[in-house]
């Protein structure tokens, strides 16, 4: 048995509440082998609690991850089969519901895989667990149905019902990333709701990839590209030290097209962008049209110097010709989204596109609630933000003395 001493040291270093495991549904697979991979680097460097102690032996892992079988039959019936016990286990089951790439076969046809089909699936996992699980973690980084964040008429809204599914099923927390908005979080007020956000990684991308960026008042403009994105982009230019423009989305209420009433046009409300890098924040590309048309205005009509694109979510339901053509064309000069949702592989070939990389920090997510511990620096990037763009100035301030253009 172990001593007091022992016990509060291990106390004070924040023993995990259940050995830690990943189940990674087959539409977050990648994801969820690089995010075991860190979880097991950080265990393995940086020391741990528990060490030596025979309740947490499992503590240090190669892979955290649990085998799981998501089988259908001909008929398209579904069922999901775990490999491993997960009794008394810490688990975190993550889903990329926007991998279309993932597919079944039913009645001889194949079927790619909707929304619908993955949230299935992970309720299929859920019930498999049977309530044997110490704790069950929901990670969905693209919110299911998430933009249908409010009723404007008689319509149905899916991510209400679908988080208090997933509750009632005895989820205990649910994490996503840039809800479209995250008032969703409302539906259920007493559960474990986390959103969290990228503007680290973006502004971590256009450091690493761009040439000559000066990030400061005079130099950078961050745009909102509708009323919806303004929050993330006014934090966004206030830590960076930038001013703020927003379009404004005039539609014809007369008419709907495709599910949605068409953009006539997008007006601009803001400060003189000629000459002035743009930064465009926002949650999603989704066709890719609207924020095209955002760039191309920002680039024919206000005279901008540089634009570029930062979306936390790249689905790119059109395809990239639309994007190809806009960069021939010089309508923006970067394009930055996560690795959260499935990129197409063509993407990486791309000479404007730069990938916002998320593992490490939703490795760190998962490590802090496994052992239950305060997240609040995580959550706020500021520190994180303005440390890296200070490293950023003082190395191109060095840069151009060294060149003799600059006495510091």
């Amino acid at each position: 048995m172990a001593s007091e001493a022992s016990l509060n040291q291990l106390i004070d270093r924040k023993l995990p509440v259940a050995p830690l495991a990943i189940i990674a549904l087959p539409s977050a697979r990648e994801m969820g082998e690089k995010v075991s991979d860190y979880i097991s680097s950080f265990r393995r460097t940086e020391g741990a609690a528990g060490t030596g102690e025979d309740s947490f032996d499992e503590y240090f892992q190669e892979s955290y991850l649990l085998d799981v079988s998501l089988e259908r039959t001909p008929s398209g019936e579904g069922r999901a089969n775990l490999q491993d016990s997960v009794r008394g286990r810490d688990i975190f089951i993550l889903v990329d519901v926007m991998n279309w790439t993932v597919t079944y076969q039913m009645n001889g046809f194949i079927n790619h895989m909707s929304p619908d089909d993955h949230f299935q699936d992970l309720k299929r996992v859920i019930s498999a667990i049977q309530g044997k699980a110490r704790r069950i973690t929901v990670i969905m980084p693209f919110l299911y149905e998430g933009r249908q964040h409010h009723r404007g008429s008689r319509e149905s809204l899916d991510a209400a019902l679908m988080l208090g599914e997933l509750f009632n099923m005895g989820v205990d927390n649910f994490i996503t990333f840039d809800a479209h908005d995250p008032r969703i979080a409302s539906v259920a007020p007493l559960e474990n709701f986390d959103n969290f956000v990228s503007p680290y990684q973006f502004l971590n991308a256009l450091l690493h990839t761009v040439d000559d960026l000066q990030v400061d008042k005079e130099h950078v403009v961050v745009i909102s590209p509708d009323e919806g994105a303004l929050d993330r982009t006014v934090y966004f230019a206030n830590v960076i030290g930038a001013d703020t423009g927003m379009f404004y989305k005039r539609r014809d209420y007369s008419k709907i097209v495709n599910g949605k009433n068409p953009i006539v046009a997008h007006e601009f409300l803001g400060t003189d962008l000629t000459g002035k890098d743009a930064i465009i924040i926002d949650d999603m590309i989704s066709s890719g049209g609207s924020m095209l048309d955002t760039s191309r205005q920002l680039k024919e009509h206000m005279h901008a110097g540089r634009v570029f694109i930062c979306t936390t979510f790249g689905l790119f339901t059109d395809g990239l010709e639309a994007f190809d053509h806009a960069y021939e064309e010089g309508w923006f000069d970067k394009l930055v989204t996560t690795n959260l949702t499935y990129l197409p592989k063509e993407l990486f070939d791309r000479p404007y596109f730069a990938q916002a990389d998320m593992s490490r920090y939703m490795a760190t997510i998962i490590d802090y609630f496994n052992h239950d511990a305060g997240i609040n620096n995580m959550e706020m990037m500021t520190q994180k933000m303005h440390e890296i763009l200070m490293n950023y100035n003082l190395h191109e301030k060095k840069a151009l003395q060294d060149d003799g253009l600059l006495d510091l």
